[in-house]
């Protein structure tokens, strides 16, 4: 009994590791993707660091402070962990970015009605779905 017991506890921190490094891998794929989207234009950067949030909290306490304390995405990232809240110039820019990236699609695919419709529409909801967050200190 006591060796099963044993090896329960080996398999569990086996498993611990192996959970905790690839959370890790996810959350330094995600930064790593939001560095390119830096310079990539319709790439979402903060929301990929705020979707690596979850995943240092999860591996790696160092990379989770350093993701917050970071002068550029520290900010959102804690306004985003604190309340929801998307500031208002991070609003503009996904709408706009939004609408651009639309417009581009529409441009080269000539989508159908069907297919036009359904991509505005998506586009649509989550426009109003970004610019209806709160803003950082704001209280609703």
């Amino acid at each position: 009994m006591r060796g099963l017991t044993e090896t329960s506890k080996a398999g569990l921190l086996r498993r611990g590791r192996t959970a905790r490094a690839g959370w890790l891998v996810l959350g330094l794929m995600l930064v790593a993707i939001g560095i390119v989207g830096i310079f990539v234009p319709l790439l979402p950067t903060t929301s990929l660091m705020v979707l690596a949030m979850p995943c240092f909290a999860r591996s790696s306490p160092r990379l989770e402070a350093w993701l917050l304390d970071h002068p550029r995405f520290g900010p959102g990232v804690r306004a985003w962990r604190a309340e929801g809240a998307v500031p208002r110039h991070a609003k503009i820019a996904a709408c706009i970015g939004m609408a651009a990236g639309f417009g581009l699609f529409w441009l080269h695919v000539r989508p159908g009605a069907l297919l036009t419709c359904a991509g505005a529409g998506f586009m649509l909801f989550w426009a109003v779905w970004i610019v209806r967050r709160p803003e950082p200190g704001v209280s609703q």
